[in-house]
Order: C-alpha cells, then structure tokens, then sequence
C-alpha cells in the first residue's frame, strides 16, 4: 500500500493527478511546443481557473516561474531600488530578507520569537519603504497570520507594494486580492503536484512600479516583470516553461473548483481541529504554535515531548505515515504535518490513530 505523505513540501500528490498525467502522456502534450497555439490555450485555461479560484481581479496577471523563491528575488529587483521591508516570524520570511540584503536594499525587519505571530496595532513602516513582504503562512514554523490583518496593512500603510508570500497557504487562504498588490506560491504544497513550478499574482501597481524603474538596476533579464507581461498578453512565456505542471496545475485547479474552494477550505479547518485537538489532550506532544489565532490550519506543527522527533517519524513511516521533520534548529524536537487538500479526512483519522498509540 502506497504511504501517504503528510511531508509540508513536497507533499501528498492531489488525488487525481495519476489520471491527469496519464491522459496528457495519452495525448502527447508535454512534447507540444511552447509557442504553439495549444500551449496558449493551456496557459489561458489554467489563467481562467486560477481566476475563479482566487476570485482574482481583472487586472491581475498571472505569471509562470521556476519557482516561489525565485519570486523573492525577482519581485525585489523589479519593484524595489532601495528600501523594503519584512514581517518575520519563520525560517522562509527570513529568506525573502535575506534575498533583499543579498540585493543591497536598505531593510526593515519586524522580528518575533519562532512560533509567533504578529501584533499589527504595535508597529510601524517608514515612510519610503518601497515594499512590504510577508509570509501569510510560515511553513517552517507552523504560524499563521489571519487575513484580515494582511487586509489592514492595506489601510494603515496604504504606499508600499504588498507583497504576499501564500506558498503553504493556497489554496485555503481567502486573500482578498483588492487589497494587496502581489501574491505567489509554488505548486508542490497545497496544490499537491511534482516540485518545479513557481506561480505569481501581479496587480497594474506593480507592473506600474516595474516600469518606474525599468533601465535603473538589473531586473532579471527574461524573467522582468515588463518581459513576462509582454509575453503574457500572448499567452506565452520568456523561455520554455514546465508545460508539464502547468498542465497538471490546470486540471487540479479545475477539480478544486467542482469540488468547492468554500467545501475544501471547511475540510481543512475540520481536520485542522482534529489534529490540534489531538495535540493539546496529548501527554507526547503539544501544539508548538501557542496562540491559537495564529495557528496554521496547514501545516501543523508539534513538539515532541519526551523522546527523539526521528523516533516518532520512523514509528509512523513503518505504518506507512510520513510526517515532515522540524525545521532548522527544530529538527530533532519537532513534527511538521501538512494538512492540505490532497490528504483526507480518513487520513488525518488515521493519523490521529497512530499518533495515539505512540
């Protein structure tokens, strides 16, 4: 019996992705060229389908990449010349930081203990700051910031560019897209596909923004903001893109669409209470993430109590259970469990199972 991967990326594959691959190799899709009228026909599907799943506003672009962490890089090179400034609550908040002192921009941090979250009443943004880049979901730490608080830093700091990391978020998170300017994600976490496909929500802001700066700094060659809009337009992309994902990637946002993003998103907050439920009555471990508003609903994350994490790993990977080990420092005290939409209700129960006769 196949195990089943409760790993925080890459992730359980999305129930229907066997079909799908089989039916595009049936078809010979993945040798079709890039610049064909096919592949544009592709590129517009999986565009319309990412609109109605994220209820996407018109002037939105949708942009294909190698990856989310290439996003850091490219989103600061094309809309930041000097100062940006970043919410860091995890390990992978602090890459977009890194990315943006690596570019030798002027950064502010806001930094709290791993495991917390933010106080959005208590802060401030200098004035000048270009963009704003956040993690709405650290997968390293399992902390979770609530969208209306994302929303209210529209409000209370109105000038910087919203950049939002929504990479182990979507597709639960029901971000509000009016009120922030970019948003990207990469495809082998909630969308439970093949790692190598980087996804990027672009508003006329930032494309304004880009054009600003356009012939002032390196921008990224190819994959400039002006150059993947160019293409864009046409439904095509600057160099050969991963047709495969893409492909795959238009037809699992379709079957979330059938099955309902409001069904997927009430299954991820039943099985999300049932694991922290778990947690907190557990004598083995605790829900690490100790304010429950900031809480992830996708990736929970648990400290070990009284043995090695790797001990608790190997005794579920026997019964076929593969959860994700802590991250960075939290590697040998902690669990990480993915809960997104390709694992089931059933498979959380089962999990729970093991978990309690640990």
């Amino acid at each position: 019996m196949a195990p089943i991967y409760f790993t925080p990326g890459p992730a359980q594959l999305y129930p229907t992705v066997a079909q799908h691959l089989q039916a595009g190799l049936d078809k010979q899709v993945f040798s079709q060229s890039h610049r064909s009228q096919a592949f544009k026909d592709l590129y517009r599907r999986t565009d319309a389908a990412l609109r109605a799943l994220f209820n996407l506003p018109e002037e939105y672009a949708i942009y294909f990449t190698g990856s989310a962490t290439e996003i850091w890089e490219r989103s600061l090179q094309n809309l930041t010349a000097q100062n940006s400034f970043h919410l860091v609550n995890g390990s992978f908040s602090k890459k977009y930081l890194d990315h943006a002192k690596w570019l030798g921009r002027q950064t502010e941090v806001l930094q709290v203990p791993f495991g917390e979250g933010f106080d959005i009443d208590h802060f401030q943004i200098l004035e000048g700051t270009e963009l704003v880049g956040l993690a709405q979901n650290e997968t390293s730490s399992g902390v979770c910031m609530p969208v209306q608080d994302i929303h209210a830093l529209r409000t209370l700091f109105p000038d910087p560019l919203l950049s939002v990391d929504i990479v182990s978020g979507a597709p639960y998170a029901a971000l509000d897209f009016s009120k922030v300017d970019m948003a990207f994600f990469s495809v082998q976490k909630g969308f439970g596909l093949p790692a190598g496909l980087g996804v990027w929500l672009v508003n006329e802001r930032c494309r304004r923004k880009a054009t600003q700066l356009e012939g002032q700094q390196y921008t990224g060659g190819h994959y400039s903001i002006k150059s993947l809009h160019e293409q864009f337009l046409q439904f095509q992309t600057p160099c050969t893109p991963n047709v495969l994902d893409i492909y795959l990637l238009c037809h699992i946002v379709e079957d979330m669409l059938a099955a309902g993003i409001d069904t997927i998103r009430r299954q991820t907050e039943s099985k999300a209470i049932q694991l922290y439920n778990f947690l907190e009555e557990s004598n083995l471990f605790k829900p690490f993430v100790q304010n429950p508003l900031h809480r992830s609903p996708t990736v929970v994350v648990a400290d070990v109590v009284d043995r090695p994490a790797a001990q608790v790993i190997s005794k579920l990977k026997e019964q076929g259970l593969v959860v994700g080990s802590g991250y960075g420092n939290y590697k040998e005290t902690q669990i990480r469990i993915a809960n997104f939409p390709a694992v089931s209700e059933a498979d959380v129960d089962q999990l729970v199972k093991a978990l309690r006769q640990l």
